[in-house]
């Protein structure tokens, strides 16, 4: 009982001593004037900054090469001898149908992977792992799960396509290159990356090129899958999902990773060339910090245009790797090259024409950029996919459920088609059709 007591008038003269010390303290004062939110001032400097210096647009004349009646659609367009610079389509953006080629974008898993076309069919990949052949009436031809034997198709996520000589090439997040006849689907062979394989592949004469864990570069042999060579870059974990694809000519491979560095080699031996690293980034701009390069390398005759997330773009001559010149507007795509002019998607969700001989801007024109309008929700941004120059006209598909038209000489809009669910590849052309897969798993068909 006298030990309870003790206890009690100890904390009895505790409560007291903090009574007494709330009474000592100073009242807080209340700053007079307006409360604004934290989030809508951020906001508002960063489009202020975004702001700054941009020139007027300018509807300069533009000198489209000639419409081309293509049938395929290989790969990626950064090499040229698989480019098609300005494939046929009438415009009209009008579907025709649509096919389900398995899982969707989910909260882990994403479709990175942009269709291909050839012999008469669209081959995709989905968000698992899954390839799927359709036929140009929109069924399905072959369908063939890639995911290894102890895996779940949720358990990784990525990957890219190409085909050339009757076999599909297909990367994957479970760090695999395999090789599918494009008849029947089925593996001819499969090489183990050691590192993810969320990168696009690249085809030219008996090799097939790519990037794997976002800093080796990797040359392997189409016929058997054997490795001719490898060679490592700087290591880098801030990185955005989907590797780059190597830009390839008949001397050099450009290669780019997620550090920002971008190397050459020799196609054949892979002996290193030259490196450069794509520095600097946005200022005022947070996602800038991430300075993976998104802008695949695209090889034109002497100069290699490459990209960074974090707000640069540069030109470098692709023998010696001497930076031409350099401009603050970061392709989250592939830039597109035609005419004179490079067209992109930049970090800014702004659809911008440059010149391609000095980098300078000719016009901007403002893409859906945040999901919500309220400045405290303003979390997630819109995704735009493109641009590509298809009978004449410069198409963007984005995930907010439209594929947008505009004019590429003054950057005005000219027509819409609606994609349910939105897209979340890179739209394609081949045969006249403009091929695009939705963020639901579908490949949807537009003529």
């Amino acid at each position: 009982m006298q030990t309870r007591s003790v206890r009690n008038c100890g904390w009895a003269l505790g409560l007291a001593a903090l009574v007494g010390l709330g009474a000592c303290a100073e009242r807080q004062v209340i700053l007079p004037g307006e409360r604004e939110n934290l989030r809508a001032i951020l906001s508002d400097e960063e489009a202020d900054l975004a702001a700054r210096d941009v020139p007027e647009n300018r509807a300069l004349p533009l000198n489209l090469p000639d419409a081309v009646a293509n049938a395929d659609w290989t790969q990626r367009h950064g090499s040229p001898a698989t480019r098609v610079a300005h494939p046929a389509f009438d415009g009209a953006m009008e579907m025709i149908w649509n096919n389900d080629i398995g899982a969707g974008d989910a909260r882990r898993n994403r479709i990175t992977a942009d269709p291909v076309v050839a012999d008469g069919r669209i081959f995709t990949l989905d968000s698992e792992a899954r390839v799927t052949a359709t036929g140009t009436d929109g069924e399905t031809a072959w369908s063939t799960d890639l995911v290894p034997p102890r895996d779940r198709g949720r358990d990784a996520t990525g990957g890219g396509m190409a085909v050339a000589d009757g076999k599909l090439f297909v990367s994957s997040g479970f760090g695999l290159l395999t090789a599918l006849d494009v008849e029947s689907g089925q593996q001819i062979w499969q090489q183990k990356l050691e590192a993810t394989g969320s990168g696009a592949p690249t085809v030219m004469g008996d090799t097939v090129y790519l990037v794997a864990g976002d800093r080796t570069g990797w040359a392997i042999d189409t016929e058997n899958g054997r490795i001719r060579w490898q060679f490592d870059s700087t290591p880098s974990v801030h990185n955005v999902l989907g590797g780059p694809a190597p830009a390839v000519n008949d001397q050099v491979a450009i290669f780019a990773f997620g550090s920002g560095e971008v190397q050459a080699t020799f196609r054949g031996g892979g002996l290193r060339l030259w490196n450069s690293v794509i520095s600097g980034h946005r200022d005022g701009v947070s996602r800038a910090r991430i300075t993976d390069i998104t802008g695949d390398p695209v090889l034109s005759d002497t100069t290699a245009y490459v990209g960074t997330h974090g707000g640069r773009l540069v030109a470098l001559d692709a023998g010696t790797g001497e930076r031409r010149w350099t401009s603050e507007e970061g392709p989250l795509n592939p830039v597109w090259l035609a005419g004179g002019s490079l067209f992109l998607v930049s970090d800014q969700n702004e659809l911008v024409r440059l010149d391609a001989e000095d980098g300078s801007r000719i016009w901007g024109t403002k893409l859906p950029f945040f999901v919500k309008d309220r400045p405290r929700r303003q979390k997630e941004v819109f995704v735009h996919y493109g641009p590509v120059i298809a009978g004449g006209q410069l198409i963007v598909a984005s995930n907010d459920g439209l594929i947008r038209a505009f004019d590429p000489v003054s950057g005005e809009a000219t027509g819409t088609a609606e994609i349910p669910g939105g897209a979340t590849t890179n739209p394609v052309f081949a045969g006249g059709v403009m091929y695009v897969v939705s963020s639901k798993g579908a490949l949807y068909a537009f003529r």
